[in-house]
Protein backbone atom coordinates (compact mmCIF):
# COMPACT_ATOMS: atom_id res chain seq x y z
CA UNK A 1 0.00 0.00 0.00
CA UNK A 2 2.84 2.41 0.83
CA UNK A 3 4.45 1.81 -2.57
CA UNK A 4 1.14 2.38 -4.35
CA UNK A 5 0.46 5.63 -2.49
CA UNK A 6 3.98 6.89 -3.16
CA UNK A 7 3.58 6.15 -6.88
CA UNK A 8 0.31 8.11 -6.84
CA UNK A 9 2.00 11.08 -5.15
CA UNK A 10 4.91 11.18 -7.58
CA UNK A 11 2.55 10.88 -10.56
CA UNK A 12 0.58 13.87 -9.29
CA UNK A 13 3.72 16.00 -8.82
CA UNK A 14 5.06 15.19 -12.30
CA UNK A 15 1.65 15.07 -13.95
CA UNK A 16 2.78 17.16 -16.94
CA UNK A 17 5.38 14.50 -17.77
CA UNK A 18 2.88 11.63 -17.88
CA UNK A 19 -0.26 13.43 -19.03
CA UNK A 20 -0.91 15.59 -22.11
CA UNK A 21 -3.28 18.30 -20.88
CA UNK A 22 -3.92 19.63 -24.37
CA UNK A 23 -5.08 16.28 -25.77
CA UNK A 24 -6.61 15.11 -22.47
CA UNK A 25 -4.84 11.73 -22.50
CA UNK A 26 -1.76 9.91 -21.21
CA UNK A 27 1.45 10.44 -23.16
CA UNK A 28 3.02 7.50 -25.04
CA UNK A 29 5.94 5.81 -23.30
CA UNK A 30 8.42 7.29 -25.79
CA UNK A 31 7.11 10.81 -25.13
CA UNK A 32 7.32 10.26 -21.35
CA UNK A 33 10.94 9.12 -21.69
CA UNK A 34 11.69 12.16 -23.85
CA UNK A 35 10.17 14.56 -21.31
CA UNK A 36 12.10 12.91 -18.47
CA UNK A 37 15.38 13.31 -20.36
CA UNK A 38 14.47 16.91 -21.21
CA UNK A 39 13.75 17.87 -17.59
CA UNK A 40 16.87 16.08 -16.32
CA UNK A 41 19.06 17.91 -18.82
CA UNK A 42 17.29 21.22 -18.23
CA UNK A 43 17.23 21.21 -14.43
CA UNK A 44 20.39 19.17 -13.88
CA UNK A 45 22.30 20.96 -16.60
CA UNK A 46 21.33 24.50 -15.61
CA UNK A 47 21.22 24.35 -11.82
CA UNK A 48 23.78 21.55 -11.51
CA UNK A 49 26.14 23.39 -13.85
CA UNK A 50 25.65 26.67 -11.98
CA UNK A 51 26.52 25.15 -8.61
CA UNK A 52 29.40 23.16 -10.10
CA UNK A 53 30.94 26.45 -11.23
CA UNK A 54 30.34 27.92 -7.78
CA UNK A 55 32.01 24.89 -6.17
CA UNK A 56 35.01 25.16 -8.48
CA UNK A 57 35.34 28.85 -7.58
CA UNK A 58 35.22 28.31 -3.80
CA UNK A 59 36.76 24.90 -3.19
CA UNK A 60 40.39 25.56 -4.12
CA UNK A 61 40.91 28.86 -2.26
CA UNK A 62 39.03 27.77 0.88
CA UNK A 63 40.78 24.40 1.03
CA UNK A 64 44.20 26.00 0.61
CA UNK A 65 43.34 28.48 3.38
CA UNK A 66 42.64 25.53 5.72
CA UNK A 67 38.90 26.24 6.01
CA UNK A 68 37.45 23.42 3.93
CA UNK A 69 34.73 23.14 6.55
CA UNK A 70 33.59 26.67 5.60
CA UNK A 71 33.20 25.47 2.00
CA UNK A 72 30.86 22.69 3.11
CA UNK A 73 29.02 25.00 5.49
CA UNK A 74 28.25 27.47 2.69
CA UNK A 75 27.24 24.89 0.10
CA UNK A 76 25.18 22.90 2.61
CA UNK A 77 23.37 26.09 3.63
CA UNK A 78 22.53 26.89 0.01
CA UNK A 79 21.45 23.29 -0.49
CA UNK A 80 19.10 23.43 2.51
CA UNK A 81 17.59 26.76 1.43
CA UNK A 82 16.99 25.61 -2.14
CA UNK A 83 15.59 22.25 -1.05
CA UNK A 84 13.29 23.75 1.61
CA UNK A 85 11.88 26.40 -0.72
CA UNK A 86 11.49 23.90 -3.54
CA UNK A 87 9.48 21.47 -1.43
CA UNK A 88 7.69 23.64 1.15
CA UNK A 89 4.71 24.33 -1.13
CA UNK A 90 4.63 20.68 -2.14
CA UNK A 91 4.45 19.90 1.59
CA UNK A 92 1.66 22.44 2.09
CA UNK A 93 -0.41 21.17 -0.84
CA UNK A 94 0.59 17.50 -0.84
CA UNK A 95 0.88 16.65 2.85
CA UNK A 96 -1.49 18.83 4.85
CA UNK A 97 -4.11 20.29 2.51
CA UNK A 98 -4.19 17.78 -0.33
CA UNK A 99 -7.48 17.66 -2.24
CA UNK A 100 -7.80 13.91 -1.74
CA UNK A 101 -7.32 13.90 2.04
CA UNK A 102 -11.01 13.22 2.70
CA UNK A 103 -11.07 10.38 0.17
CA UNK A 104 -7.94 8.65 1.51
CA UNK A 105 -8.98 9.07 5.14
CA UNK A 106 -12.34 7.45 4.36
CA UNK A 107 -10.61 4.33 3.01
CA UNK A 108 -9.36 1.45 5.22
CA UNK A 109 -5.80 2.75 5.07
CA UNK A 110 -3.86 3.45 8.28
CA UNK A 111 -3.26 7.17 8.81
CA UNK A 112 0.43 6.51 9.43
CA UNK A 113 0.71 4.87 6.00
CA UNK A 114 -0.80 7.98 4.38
CA UNK A 115 1.58 10.22 6.31
CA UNK A 116 4.58 8.03 5.43
CA UNK A 117 3.77 8.11 1.69
CA UNK A 118 3.36 11.89 1.77
CA UNK A 119 6.59 12.31 3.74
CA UNK A 120 8.54 10.14 1.30
CA UNK A 121 7.20 12.24 -1.56
CA UNK A 122 8.28 15.45 0.20
CA UNK A 123 11.68 13.92 0.96
CA UNK A 124 12.27 12.96 -2.66
CA UNK A 125 11.30 16.44 -3.90
CA UNK A 126 13.55 18.16 -1.38
CA UNK A 127 16.39 15.73 -2.04
CA UNK A 128 16.12 16.43 -5.77
CA UNK A 129 16.62 20.16 -5.25
CA UNK A 130 19.26 20.00 -2.52
CA UNK A 131 21.31 17.35 -4.35
CA UNK A 132 21.73 19.75 -7.27
CA UNK A 133 23.89 21.84 -4.94
CA UNK A 134 25.58 19.35 -2.64
CA UNK A 135 26.46 16.54 -5.05
CA UNK A 136 28.57 18.82 -7.30
CA UNK A 137 30.13 20.31 -4.16
CA UNK A 138 31.18 16.88 -2.88
CA UNK A 139 32.54 15.73 -6.25
CA UNK A 140 34.55 18.93 -6.69
CA UNK A 141 35.97 18.63 -3.16
CA UNK A 142 36.97 15.00 -3.70
CA UNK A 143 38.68 15.99 -6.95
CA UNK A 144 40.54 18.97 -5.43
CA UNK A 145 41.39 17.75 -1.92
CA UNK A 146 41.66 14.03 -2.67
CA UNK A 147 39.30 11.15 -2.00
CA UNK A 148 39.68 8.98 1.10
CA UNK A 149 37.40 6.41 2.69
CA UNK A 150 36.43 8.73 5.55
CA UNK A 151 35.69 11.63 3.19
CA UNK A 152 33.57 9.39 0.97
CA UNK A 153 31.55 7.95 3.87
CA UNK A 154 31.13 11.28 5.66
CA UNK A 155 30.31 13.07 2.43
CA UNK A 156 27.49 10.66 1.62
CA UNK A 157 26.22 10.90 5.21
CA UNK A 158 26.37 14.70 4.91
CA UNK A 159 24.11 14.41 1.87
CA UNK A 160 21.71 12.26 3.93
CA UNK A 161 21.76 14.71 6.85
CA UNK A 162 21.12 17.70 4.56
CA UNK A 163 18.24 16.04 2.70
CA UNK A 164 16.59 14.93 5.94
CA UNK A 165 17.07 18.44 7.33
CA UNK A 166 15.29 19.78 4.25
CA UNK A 167 12.45 17.35 4.94
CA UNK A 168 12.15 18.50 8.56
CA UNK A 169 12.19 22.19 7.61
CA UNK A 170 9.64 21.59 4.87
CA UNK A 171 7.33 19.83 7.31
CA UNK A 172 7.53 22.61 9.90
CA UNK A 173 7.24 25.45 7.37
CA UNK A 174 4.52 23.61 5.44
CA UNK A 175 2.53 23.20 8.65
CA UNK A 176 2.83 26.93 9.32
CA UNK A 177 1.79 27.80 5.76
CA UNK A 178 -1.15 25.37 5.93
CA UNK A 179 -2.46 26.80 9.21
CA UNK A 180 -2.09 30.37 7.97
CA UNK A 181 -3.78 29.56 4.66
CA UNK A 182 -6.85 28.25 6.50
CA UNK A 183 -7.33 31.75 7.93
CA UNK A 184 -6.85 33.60 4.64
CA UNK A 185 -9.63 34.53 2.27
CA UNK A 186 -7.46 35.15 -0.81
CA UNK A 187 -4.64 32.63 -0.82
CA UNK A 188 -3.66 33.41 -4.41
CA UNK A 189 -2.42 36.90 -3.51
CA UNK A 190 -0.20 35.44 -0.77
CA UNK A 191 1.21 32.84 -3.19
CA UNK A 192 2.01 35.56 -5.73
CA UNK A 193 3.68 37.79 -3.14
CA UNK A 194 5.84 34.93 -1.82
CA UNK A 195 6.84 33.99 -5.37
CA UNK A 196 7.75 37.59 -6.19
CA UNK A 197 9.78 37.91 -2.99
CA UNK A 198 11.70 34.78 -3.92
CA UNK A 199 12.34 36.10 -7.45
CA UNK A 200 13.50 39.46 -6.08
CA UNK A 201 15.76 37.74 -3.53
CA UNK A 202 17.18 35.45 -6.20
CA UNK A 203 18.16 38.33 -8.47
CA UNK A 204 19.51 40.37 -5.56
CA UNK A 205 21.83 37.56 -4.45
CA UNK A 206 22.64 36.67 -8.06
CA UNK A 207 23.97 40.13 -8.82
CA UNK A 208 25.72 40.37 -5.45
CA UNK A 209 27.16 36.85 -5.52
CA UNK A 210 30.43 37.67 -7.29
CA UNK A 211 31.23 40.47 -4.84
CA UNK A 212 30.46 38.19 -1.90
CA UNK A 213 32.64 35.39 -3.31
CA UNK A 214 35.59 37.73 -3.88
CA UNK A 215 35.39 39.12 -0.33
CA UNK A 216 35.00 35.64 1.14
CA UNK A 217 37.99 34.20 -0.74
CA UNK A 218 40.23 37.14 0.20
CA UNK A 219 39.32 36.95 3.89
CA UNK A 220 38.60 33.22 4.27
CA UNK A 221 40.91 32.58 7.20
CA UNK A 222 39.66 35.61 9.14
CA UNK A 223 35.99 34.76 8.62
CA UNK A 224 36.67 31.12 9.44
CA UNK A 225 38.16 32.02 12.82
CA UNK A 226 35.24 34.32 13.65
CA UNK A 227 32.65 31.66 12.82
CA UNK A 228 34.55 28.96 14.69
CA UNK A 229 34.78 31.15 17.77
CA UNK A 230 31.22 32.49 17.75
CA UNK A 231 29.36 29.45 16.40
CA UNK A 232 31.25 26.23 17.05
CA UNK A 233 28.23 24.15 15.97
CA UNK A 234 28.52 25.54 12.44
CA UNK A 235 32.21 24.67 12.36
CA UNK A 236 31.41 21.15 13.55
CA UNK A 237 28.76 20.77 10.85
CA UNK A 238 31.21 21.82 8.16
CA UNK A 239 33.73 19.29 9.45
CA UNK A 240 31.44 16.46 8.31
CA UNK A 241 32.37 17.09 4.70
CA UNK A 242 36.07 16.97 5.54
CA UNK A 243 35.69 13.44 6.89
CA UNK A 244 35.34 13.97 10.65
CA UNK A 245 33.69 10.73 11.82
CA UNK A 246 32.96 11.98 15.36
CA UNK A 247 30.95 15.03 14.30
CA UNK A 248 29.28 13.02 11.58
CA UNK A 249 27.98 10.58 14.19
CA UNK A 250 26.82 13.46 16.46
CA UNK A 251 24.82 15.22 13.74
CA UNK A 252 23.46 11.93 12.41
CA UNK A 253 22.11 11.09 15.88
CA UNK A 254 20.66 14.61 16.29
CA UNK A 255 18.94 14.33 12.89
CA UNK A 256 17.43 10.99 13.88
CA UNK A 257 16.06 12.45 17.11
CA UNK A 258 14.55 15.46 15.32
CA UNK A 259 13.02 13.18 12.71
CA UNK A 260 11.33 11.14 15.44
CA UNK A 261 9.98 14.33 17.06
CA UNK A 262 8.59 15.62 13.75
CA UNK A 263 6.96 12.24 13.12
CA UNK A 264 5.23 12.45 16.51
CA UNK A 265 4.13 16.01 15.78
CA UNK A 266 2.72 15.00 12.40
CA UNK A 267 0.94 11.98 13.83
CA UNK A 268 -0.91 14.24 16.26
CA UNK A 269 -1.51 17.28 14.04
CA UNK A 270 -2.15 15.70 10.63
CA UNK A 271 -5.84 15.00 11.16
CA UNK A 272 -6.41 18.46 12.65
CA UNK A 273 -4.80 20.27 9.71
CA UNK A 274 -5.98 17.88 6.99
CA UNK A 275 -9.53 18.36 8.20
CA UNK A 276 -9.00 22.03 8.87
CA UNK A 277 -11.73 23.13 6.53
CA UNK A 278 -14.27 21.53 8.86
CA UNK A 279 -13.03 23.56 11.82
CA UNK A 280 -13.38 26.91 10.11
CA UNK A 281 -15.68 29.39 11.74
CA UNK A 282 -19.25 29.24 10.54
CA UNK A 283 -20.51 32.42 8.94
CA UNK A 284 -23.88 33.76 9.91
CA UNK A 285 -26.07 34.83 7.03
CA UNK A 286 -27.17 38.44 7.14
CA UNK A 287 -30.02 40.00 5.25
CA UNK A 288 -28.34 42.62 3.07
CA UNK A 289 -29.70 44.31 -0.03
CA UNK A 290 -28.03 43.21 -3.26
CA UNK A 291 -25.89 45.77 -5.01
CA UNK A 292 -27.24 46.40 -8.46
CA UNK A 293 -24.61 46.61 -11.21
CA UNK A 294 -24.75 47.00 -14.93
CA UNK A 295 -24.16 43.98 -17.15
CA UNK A 296 -20.73 45.27 -18.10
CA UNK A 297 -19.85 45.98 -14.45
CA UNK A 298 -20.90 42.48 -13.39
CA UNK A 299 -18.81 40.91 -16.17
CA UNK A 300 -15.87 43.13 -15.28
CA UNK A 301 -16.05 41.99 -11.65
CA UNK A 302 -16.26 38.38 -12.82
CA UNK A 303 -13.11 38.75 -14.92
CA UNK A 304 -11.20 40.43 -12.10
CA UNK A 305 -12.22 37.63 -9.73
CA UNK A 306 -10.99 35.02 -12.23
CA UNK A 307 -7.69 36.89 -12.51
CA UNK A 308 -7.06 37.33 -8.77
CA UNK A 309 -8.12 33.78 -7.84
CA UNK A 310 -5.40 32.09 -9.92
CA UNK A 311 -1.74 32.73 -8.90
CA UNK A 312 -0.45 31.30 -12.19
CA UNK A 313 -2.70 33.69 -14.09
CA UNK A 314 -1.43 36.68 -12.11
CA UNK A 315 2.26 35.74 -12.31
CA UNK A 316 2.29 34.91 -16.01
CA UNK A 317 -0.15 37.50 -17.35
CA UNK A 318 -0.02 40.33 -14.82
CA UNK A 319 3.61 40.94 -13.88
CA UNK A 320 3.47 44.37 -15.48
CA UNK A 321 1.11 45.52 -12.73
CA UNK A 322 4.18 45.69 -10.48
CA UNK A 323 6.92 46.37 -13.04
CA UNK A 324 5.24 49.39 -14.66
CA UNK A 325 4.92 51.49 -11.46
CA UNK A 326 8.36 50.21 -10.34
CA UNK A 327 9.80 51.87 -13.45
CA UNK A 328 7.94 55.06 -12.53
CA UNK A 329 9.45 55.11 -9.05
CA UNK A 330 12.91 54.40 -10.50
CA UNK A 331 12.53 57.29 -12.93
CA UNK A 332 11.57 59.68 -10.13
CA UNK A 333 14.54 58.60 -8.01
CA UNK A 334 17.26 58.00 -10.62
CA UNK A 335 15.78 59.50 -13.77
CA UNK A 336 17.83 62.73 -13.95
CA UNK A 337 21.12 60.84 -13.46
CA UNK A 338 20.20 58.18 -16.04
CA UNK A 339 19.03 60.75 -18.58
CA UNK A 340 22.21 62.78 -18.14
CA UNK A 341 24.28 59.64 -18.75
CA UNK A 342 22.24 58.75 -21.84
CA UNK A 343 22.59 62.29 -23.17
CA UNK A 344 26.38 62.09 -22.89
CA UNK A 345 26.42 58.73 -24.67
CA UNK A 346 23.94 59.66 -27.41
CA UNK A 347 25.42 63.13 -27.94
CA UNK A 348 23.88 64.41 -31.20
CA UNK A 349 20.99 61.90 -31.01
CA UNK A 350 19.38 63.55 -27.98
CA UNK A 351 15.92 63.27 -29.57
CA UNK A 352 16.19 59.50 -29.24
CA UNK A 353 15.83 59.57 -25.45
CA UNK A 354 12.04 60.29 -25.26
CA UNK A 355 11.40 57.61 -27.88
CA UNK A 356 13.50 55.04 -25.98
CA UNK A 357 11.73 55.82 -22.70
CA UNK A 358 8.35 55.47 -24.40
CA UNK A 359 9.44 52.16 -25.98
CA UNK A 360 10.61 50.87 -22.58
CA UNK A 361 7.22 51.66 -21.05
CA UNK A 362 5.36 49.90 -23.86
CA UNK A 363 7.64 46.88 -23.47
CA UNK A 364 6.62 46.59 -19.80
CA UNK A 365 3.02 46.90 -20.94
CA UNK A 366 3.38 43.58 -22.80
CA UNK A 367 4.02 41.92 -19.42
CA UNK A 368 0.25 42.25 -18.92
CA UNK A 369 -1.60 39.88 -21.24
CA UNK A 370 -4.58 38.74 -19.19
CA UNK A 371 -6.93 39.08 -22.18
CA UNK A 372 -4.98 36.57 -24.31
CA UNK A 373 -6.06 33.42 -22.40
CA UNK A 374 -9.31 34.94 -21.06
CA UNK A 375 -11.56 33.28 -23.66
CA UNK A 376 -9.70 29.96 -23.39
CA UNK A 377 -10.08 29.95 -19.60
CA UNK A 378 -13.84 29.70 -20.03
CA UNK A 379 -13.11 26.10 -21.07
CA UNK A 380 -16.01 23.68 -20.89
CA UNK A 381 -18.14 26.26 -19.04
CA UNK A 382 -18.14 28.62 -22.03
CA UNK A 383 -21.81 27.82 -22.60
CA UNK A 384 -22.67 29.55 -19.31
CA UNK A 385 -21.62 33.01 -20.46
CA UNK A 386 -22.93 32.31 -23.99
CA UNK A 387 -26.37 31.49 -22.59
CA UNK A 388 -26.68 34.74 -20.65
CA UNK A 389 -29.00 37.42 -22.07
CA UNK A 390 -26.03 39.59 -23.01
CA UNK A 391 -24.46 40.78 -26.19
CA UNK A 392 -21.25 38.93 -27.03
CA UNK A 393 -19.43 42.21 -27.51
CA UNK A 394 -20.12 43.11 -23.87
CA UNK A 395 -18.41 39.90 -22.74
CA UNK A 396 -15.37 40.53 -24.95
CA UNK A 397 -15.14 44.18 -23.94
CA UNK A 398 -15.08 43.16 -20.28
CA UNK A 399 -12.15 40.80 -20.93
CA UNK A 400 -10.26 43.56 -22.74
CA UNK A 401 -11.15 46.14 -20.07
CA UNK A 402 -9.49 44.12 -17.30
CA UNK A 403 -6.13 44.15 -19.08
CA UNK A 404 -6.60 47.79 -20.10
CA UNK A 405 -7.17 48.83 -16.48
CA UNK A 406 -4.29 46.70 -15.19
CA UNK A 407 -1.96 48.41 -17.67
CA UNK A 408 -3.29 51.92 -18.32
CA UNK A 409 -3.73 52.98 -14.69
CA UNK A 410 -0.15 52.22 -13.53
CA UNK A 411 1.12 53.33 -16.95
CA UNK A 412 -0.38 56.78 -16.41
CA UNK A 413 1.67 57.17 -13.23
CA UNK A 414 4.87 55.96 -14.91
CA UNK A 415 4.45 58.07 -18.04
CA UNK A 416 3.75 61.18 -15.97
CA UNK A 417 6.87 60.42 -13.92
CA UNK A 418 8.92 60.08 -17.11
CA UNK A 419 7.57 63.32 -18.50
CA UNK A 420 8.31 65.11 -15.22
CA UNK A 421 12.02 64.26 -15.25
CA UNK A 422 12.65 64.53 -19.00
CA UNK A 423 14.33 67.73 -20.11
CA UNK A 424 12.39 68.46 -23.28
CA UNK A 425 9.60 70.67 -24.60
CA UNK A 426 6.02 70.51 -23.30
CA UNK A 427 4.54 68.93 -26.45
CA UNK A 428 7.02 66.02 -26.31
CA UNK A 429 6.27 65.48 -22.63
CA UNK A 430 2.54 65.30 -23.34
CA UNK A 431 3.18 62.69 -26.03
CA UNK A 432 5.44 60.69 -23.69
CA UNK A 433 2.37 60.47 -21.42
CA UNK A 434 -0.16 59.70 -24.15
CA UNK A 435 1.82 57.24 -26.28
CA UNK A 436 2.25 54.37 -23.72
CA UNK A 437 -1.30 54.83 -22.37
CA UNK A 438 -2.77 54.56 -25.88
CA UNK A 439 -0.51 51.58 -26.56
CA UNK A 440 -1.77 49.83 -23.42
CA UNK A 441 -5.37 50.17 -24.69
CA UNK A 442 -4.33 48.92 -28.13
CA UNK A 443 -2.47 45.95 -26.68
CA UNK A 444 -5.42 44.93 -24.49
CA UNK A 445 -7.65 44.82 -27.58
CA UNK A 446 -4.95 43.05 -29.58
CA UNK A 447 -4.68 40.30 -26.93
CA UNK A 448 -8.47 39.90 -26.88
CA UNK A 449 -8.63 39.56 -30.67
CA UNK A 450 -5.87 36.93 -30.70
CA UNK A 451 -7.61 35.10 -27.82
CA UNK A 452 -10.85 34.94 -29.82
CA UNK A 453 -9.05 33.77 -32.97
CA UNK A 454 -6.92 31.14 -31.19
CA UNK A 455 -9.03 29.62 -28.39
CA UNK A 456 -7.96 26.54 -26.44
CA UNK A 457 -11.04 25.18 -24.73
CA UNK A 458 -10.38 21.45 -24.25
CA UNK A 459 -7.89 21.81 -21.41
CA UNK A 460 -7.94 19.88 -18.14
CA UNK A 461 -5.66 22.21 -16.22
CA UNK A 462 -6.04 26.04 -16.34
CA UNK A 463 -2.26 26.37 -16.50
CA UNK A 464 -2.40 25.03 -20.08
CA UNK A 465 -4.11 28.05 -21.72
CA UNK A 466 -2.11 30.42 -19.51
CA UNK A 467 1.33 29.03 -20.38
CA UNK A 468 1.00 26.81 -23.44
CA UNK A 469 -1.66 28.34 -25.67
CA UNK A 470 -0.90 29.79 -29.06
CA UNK A 471 -2.64 33.04 -28.11
CA UNK A 472 -0.19 33.73 -25.28
CA UNK A 473 2.75 32.86 -27.52
CA UNK A 474 1.60 35.18 -30.31
CA UNK A 475 0.76 38.10 -28.04
CA UNK A 476 4.03 37.82 -26.10
CA UNK A 477 6.41 37.76 -29.05
CA UNK A 478 4.12 39.85 -31.23
CA UNK A 479 3.91 42.49 -28.52
CA UNK A 480 7.68 42.67 -28.25
CA UNK A 481 7.95 43.08 -32.01
CA UNK A 482 5.31 45.81 -32.09
CA UNK A 483 7.15 47.68 -29.31
CA UNK A 484 10.47 47.42 -31.10
CA UNK A 485 9.26 48.71 -34.49
CA UNK A 486 8.87 52.41 -33.51
CA UNK A 487 12.26 52.49 -31.76
CA UNK A 488 14.06 50.79 -34.65
CA UNK A 489 12.43 53.02 -37.26
CA UNK A 490 13.38 56.11 -35.28
CA UNK A 491 17.00 54.97 -35.23
CA UNK A 492 16.88 54.68 -39.02
CA UNK A 493 14.71 57.61 -40.09
CA UNK A 494 13.31 59.43 -37.07
CA UNK A 495 16.20 61.84 -36.61
CA UNK A 496 14.94 63.69 -39.72
CA UNK A 497 11.53 64.21 -38.11
CA UNK A 498 12.18 64.78 -34.39
CA UNK A 499 10.72 63.00 -31.35
CA UNK A 500 7.48 65.00 -31.00
CA UNK A 501 6.08 64.54 -34.54
CA UNK A 502 7.31 60.94 -34.53
CA UNK A 503 5.55 60.05 -31.27
CA UNK A 504 2.44 61.89 -32.47
CA UNK A 505 2.29 59.77 -35.63
CA UNK A 506 2.63 56.47 -33.76
CA UNK A 507 0.18 57.56 -31.07
CA UNK A 508 -2.37 58.24 -33.79
CA UNK A 509 -1.57 54.91 -35.50
CA UNK A 510 -2.05 52.90 -32.31
CA UNK A 511 -5.26 54.80 -31.50
CA UNK A 512 -6.63 54.07 -34.98
CA UNK A 513 -5.57 50.41 -34.70
CA UNK A 514 -7.32 50.16 -31.32
CA UNK A 515 -10.57 51.49 -32.82
CA UNK A 516 -10.34 48.99 -35.67
CA UNK A 517 -9.73 46.11 -33.26
CA UNK A 518 -12.66 47.24 -31.12
CA UNK A 519 -14.87 47.36 -34.22
CA UNK A 520 -13.75 43.83 -35.14
CA UNK A 521 -14.54 42.53 -31.65
CA UNK A 522 -18.01 44.10 -31.75
CA UNK A 523 -18.85 42.50 -35.10
CA UNK A 524 -16.94 39.54 -36.46
CA UNK A 525 -15.26 38.70 -33.15
CA UNK A 526 -18.66 38.52 -31.42
CA UNK A 527 -19.95 36.12 -34.07
CA UNK A 528 -16.89 33.88 -33.70
CA UNK A 529 -17.26 33.92 -29.92
CA UNK A 530 -20.94 32.95 -30.12
CA UNK A 531 -20.08 29.94 -32.31
CA UNK A 532 -17.30 28.58 -30.08
CA UNK A 533 -18.00 25.34 -28.29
Amino acid sequence: MLKLLLKKQITEVFRSVFYDAKKNRMRPKGAIAGWVVFYVLLIGGMLGGLFTMLSLTLCGPLTEAGVGWLYFLLLSGISILLGAFGSVFNTYAGLYLAKDNDLLLSLPIPVKTIIASRLLNVYLMGAMYSSLVLLPALIVYWAVAGLTVSRLVCGLLLLLIVTVTVLLLSCVLGLAVAKISLKLKNKSIVTVLISLLFIAGYYFFYFRAQTFINVLVQNAAEYGEKIRGAAAALWAFGRIGEGDLLWTAVFLAATAVLTALVWLLLSKSFLLVAGGSASEKKTRLKDKPDRVRSAFGALLGREFKAFTSNPNYMLNCGLGVLLIPALGVALLLKGPFLFETFTQVLQEKTGLLPVLIAAAMTFLCTMNSSAAPAVSLEGKTLWVVQSLPLEEKTVLRAKAAVQALLSAVPMLFTSVSAAAVLETDLFTRVLVVLYPVVFSLFFALFCTVVGVKMPLLDWTNPVTPIKQSGAVLVTTFGGWGICAVPAVLYLLFGSFVGPAPYLLVFTALFAAAALLLLRWLDTKGSRIFSELS
